[in-house]
């Protein structure tokens, strides 16, 4: 019997993308192992991904008659990150590593089980994954595993996915350090009374995905009240200066942050018609920190736009 072509386009989409990935031999720009926990030697990252305050689904105890047992949404600072190991290891080899890491590193386990003791697909389906080709879960064969650590009043969740696809050994670490939204949102009158006395204002509402200069949609709040200072002082003119946290190397993060400040200017002048001559734009990557770059919560503080008073 014929093969639908339908099939067929699906098939070749597969075949794509199994050989981008198996072609990849370098961790994907920006990214780095989460402190602590490292990688499966020979490993090279394929996703990812972290927010400053996302929420997570994770998995504390294996599905009952096809249903979740303890299933969990975390609020928090989270880290997706995937990785590919070449054909050798096995799904067990990897996962037990990552599973040794973690408890060195204080986490206790709440779960660690196969595809069939999991809950087999439906588990799959009730887990956060980043998206093929980033990381390939078969839901035939894998192994998962979640665990709890508290450490100086901190609570922070892991877990790990580990599965196969072609013979290689994708898997992908979750954590979720635990914490409340932080108020980010900046008011114009905020924005001017900080430009009057200190002649700048740190402004942390303005969202980029990692190593991107493409302004999120959850930016508009803060970028309204930008353009309504602007429009309620006509005669104010504003730097727009990008700033980075010290992750990377020092030229990539100097051009990161100039088109970071670019493309605030840019909404600006596009979405809310602030003429072009009132907005100057300047990148400055790590080199102005207001927190430490040796802890997540000093680089959080050290990736902003600011406006500065000329």
């Amino acid at each position: 019997m014929p093969i639908p072509h339908r099939m067929l386009a699906v098939l070749a989409l597969l075949s794509f993308t199994a050989t981008a990935a198996a072609a990849q031999t370098r961790d994907v720009a920006g990214s780095r192992d989460y402190p602590g926990i490292g990688r499966f030697t020979g490993s090279v990252i394929t996703g990812y991904v972290t927010k400053d305050f996302d929420a997570a689904r994770m998995q504390a105890a294996a599905f009952r008659d096809g249903q979740p047992a303890d299933a969990r949404r975390l609020e928090g600072r989270i880290f997706r990150i995937a990785y590919r190991t070449n054909p050798g290891p096995s799904i067990l080899e990897v996962s037990r590593n990552f599973e040794t890491q973690l408890a060195k590193a204080g986490f206790e386990t709440l779960l660690a089980c196969d595809t069939d003791a999991c809950g087999a697909i439906p588990f799959t389906e009730a887990i956060d994954t980043l998206p093929v080709p980033q990381m390939w879960v078969d839901g035939f064969n894998y192994r998962y595993f979640a665990g709890r650590k508290t450490e100086g009043g901190r609570e922070t969740y892991a877990s790990v996915i580990v599965s196969q696809n072609n013979q290689d050994i994708y898997a992908q670490v979750t954590v979720a350090e635990l914490g409340a939204i932080a108020n980010k949102m900046v008011d114009a009158a905020a924005m001017a009374k900080g430009l009057g006395e200190t002649g700048h204002i740190a402004l942390y509402g303005i969202y980029f995905d990692t190593d991107k200069a493409v302004l999120k949609p959850e930016s508009r709040p803060t970028l309204e009240q930008i353009a309504k200072l602007l429009t309620s002082q006509p005669q104010l003119n504003v730097f727009i200066v990008g700033h980075t946290d010290g992750q990377g190397a020092y030229e990539y993060n100097l051009d990161l942050s100039k088109r970071r400040a670019e493309a605030v200017a840019a909404e600006l002048v596009k979405s809310f018609r602030i003429a072009q001559t009132r907005l100057r734009t300047a990148g400055v990557g790590l080199l102005a920190p207001v927190g430490s770059n040796a802890t997540d919560a000093g680089r959080a503080l050290n990736r902003r736009v600011e406006l500065v008073a000329p």
